[in-house]
């Protein structure tokens, strides 16, 4: 019976206070009440701590968008996480890429090309999905996770101990309202007591907040080490991708010309890589406007007795007197082997004729324009 009486009395009196609370901030709200104002220092401390608040939300978002971006699979980890369970593994874009890749290399036939193309692409892009799932968790730990305790841990307490400080505040006005409305003497003694009762707690909980709000900066300086943490295992990842890529470039440039891409190619046969061997690389970048549309090798050349007709994919500016120059689709051009004085015997000469202008000759890898078109 003592314990209900208590229970009552307790429920009676947080009421009452209530009441008072939502009196004095419905006076205050309409100018009909006065309103003790927080210290300059502690108002700047609580908007700090409300502006750090809003961009680590925002910061921690965008990163969970930028390492995770689609939203169903955050919801899924979102909810095993809220269960405390660990989410099932789920293979990347990169890997399913790369997988894709290699089972397409693997159906047109290692031995081929393309289809040995494909899966050193397809293995590359495993390893990119790898060095993306250690990103994503090295990242998750040292990053996201210091921003989630701070908006999860940190600034609950902040906001607690904030709400509690505006409580203790409107019960302050309030107690001065009635020492101000008070008139007999005996009214007036108690509303002097709850006044410096009142002030006592809200001194007491200003100090509590204002120490809390102190600890932003050390937050700052947390956080501050988390980013260099993410930009490290950013650069890990970047550098490593680069290594990957870098490594494929030079596996898939050790294949024969004959297989490598074109993007400005749209029609006409490649060189063949006969003859492209002849010519080398450096010739081919200087001569990559003309495609010879026959004969298939050197020995199909030497024993042709006329010239063959090559077409011009693209425009090609001379760099100077010994190149020259060719515009796209320029009809015709005759590509023909001949064997040079000037040349040592038993090697052979692949020249390319325009008119009387001049001749294209590939030489050991070497291009070079003669005067005269060869005879």
């Amino acid at each position: 019976m003592n314990i209900m009486d208590f229970n009552v009395k307790k429920l009676a009196a947080d009421a009452g206070t209530f009441l008072s609370r939502a009196v004095q901030f419905t006076e205050e709200k309409l100018g009909q009440a006065e309103k003790t104002e927080l210290d300059a220092h502690l108002e700047n401390l609580l908007s700090k701590a409300e502006c750090t608040k809003i961009w680590t939300e925002k910061i921690m978002k965008q990163t969970e968008v930028l390492l995770q971006p689609n939203p169903n699979a955050r919801i899924e980890e979102f909810v095993y996480e809220k269960l405390d369970r660990k989410a099932p593994s789920r293979i990347n874009n990169p890997e399913l890429l790369g997988q894709y890749m290699i089972d397409a290399g693997t159906e047109f036939g290692p031995g081929t090309a393309y289809g040995n193309a494909l899966i050193k692409c397809g293995e590359t892009q495993k390893r990119i999905g790898t060095a993306d799932r250690e990103l994503i968790q090295t990242s998750a730990l040292n990053f996201l996770t210091p921003l989630r305790n701070f908006i999860e841990g940190d600034y609950k307490t902040i906001a607690k101990e904030r709400k509690l400080l505006q409580n203790k505040r409107l019960d302050l006005d309030a107690a001065k309202t009635r020492l101000k409305k008070a008139k007999a003497a005996e009214t007036k003694s108690s509303s002097e007591q709850e006044l410096r009762i009142t002030q006592s707690e809200f001194d007491r909980q200003a100090e509590i907040t204002r120490l809390l709000l102190e600890g932003i900066s050390s937050t700052h300086a947390h956080h501050l080490r988390c980013l260099n943490d993410f930009v490290e295992a950013q650069m890990t990842y970047y550098a490593q991708c680069y290594q990957y890529m870098l490594d494929l470039q030079k596996q898939l440039g050790s294949f024969p010309s004959n297989y490598l891409s074109n993007n400005n190619q749209t029609s006409g046969t490649p060189v063949p890589s006969a003859l492209s061997n002849v010519i080398g690389p450096s010739a081919m970048a200087s001569t990559g406007s003309l495609v010879i549309t026959s004969p298939s090798n050197l020995n199909d050349l030497k024993e042709s007795s006329g010239s063959r007709k090559a077409r011009v994919l693209y425009d090609y500016d001379a760099a100077n007197s010994t190149e020259l120059s060719l515009l796209a689709d320029e009809m015709p051009k005759r590509v023909r082997l001949s064997t040079r004085p000037s040349v040592p015997s038993g090697e052979d000469v692949v020249s390319a004729q325009e008119g009387s202008v001049g001749s294209l000759q590939g030489l050991r890898g070497l291009l070079s324009l003669e005067s005269k078109p060869p005879p």
